[in-house]
């Protein structure tokens, strides 16, 4: 391959939960082969990586997820007791905050747009001006995961609902390279696993068992026979996937007709949607794929 350090980037990030940790180390690769980002938009996972890239701290960030273990990520989910959300997300932004520190999204040297939804008027929302962390606040707003975000007088949910790889706050950028990547691509057929790796996995189902015991201890299951058999089925894994299914088949349509120059593709099966702690393994998959892409270009 052959780097060129005069093309300049508007990198799209999409929405897809854990696997997003994949964005660093697309972003890794692009910065060591003379890539200069320029513009970033993000969506969800998205945002919030590429917004903390834009400030400058992705590094912190990268130190932060790889030492994650599940213990901490339950930790990190604050009990909301409204109806529109299981969870608060403040106990994460916050520790985000400590982090990065305040800043505001006109102050970075990055041009930076996250994406969030209004879902009562059916339309996606650009924040680029105000502070970082309630722009990616908004853009993370999981519906029934989390609670909405207020930007504005606004309720905001996650941008991926509407639009998972968000190309278009780029259309005006000035950039020799739009680079989108969708983190809920194709499906991937996983081999059959061995002892060992079942035994992995099965450790791994600890996340989703200890969340599912939250709340069932909080009174959000009921304890009737009805009910725990749709458990059994593992409602949180049925949800996740037709989260992935709704997004995948958005991201299709969207880049079809507004297709980027460079479509970087991460499997919507790679890891689960809060797997936080396959964090190196997603991001060593970021820097594989876009070297995989990028390596077989040669500029003139």
């Amino acid at each position: 391959m052959t780097a060129n350090p005069d093309k300049s980037v508007s990198l799209i990030l999409g929405s897809g939960g854990a696997r997003g940790l994949a964005h660093i180390g697309v972003i890794r690769y692009l910065e060591e082969n003379g890539y200069k980002i320029d513009s970033i938009s993000g969506c969800s996972i998205g945002a919030l990586v590429g917004g903390i890239h834009a400030a400058g701290k992705l590094d912190e960030l990268e130190e932060w997820v790889t030492a994650i273990t599940k213990v901490d990520i339950v930790r990190l989910l604050d009990i909301s007791w409204s109806k529109n959300g299981l969870f608060k997300g403040e106990r994460i932004i916050n520790t985000l905050k400590e982090l990065v520190g305040e800043v505001a999204c006109e102050d970075l040297p990055i041009s930076y747009t996250a994406v969030a939804a209004d879902i009562f008027n059916e339309k996606e929302v650009w924040i680029n001006t105000g502070s970082l962390f309630d722009a990616i606040r908004a853009s993370i707003s999981l519906p029934l995961f989390f609670t909405p975000a207020v930007v504005n007088g606004v309720e905001l949910i996650d941008g991926g609902v509407l639009n998972p790889v968000p190309i278009a706050p780029t259309f005006h950028d000035k950039t020799d390279l739009k680079i989108a990547v969708n983190l809920v691509g194709k499906a991937i057929h996983i081999k059959p696993a061995t002892t060992s790796e079942v035994s992995d996995k099965q450790n791994n189902s600890k996340l989703t068992y200890r969340i599912t015991e939250f709340l069932e201890n909080i009174g959000l299951f009921d304890d009737d026979e009805d009910t725990n058999h749709h458990k059994d089925r593992d409602a949180y894994d049925i949800a996740n996937q037709a989260i992935d299914a709704m997004q995948s088949a958005i991201a299709r349509q969207k880049l079809a007709a507004y297709p980027a120059d460079h479509y970087l593709e991460i499997a919507r099966n790679a890891c689960g949607l809060l797997e936080f702690h396959h964090a190196s393994e997603m991001i060593d998959l970021g820097y594989k794929r876009a070297e995989e892409h990028f390596g077989k270009i040669t500029y003139a």
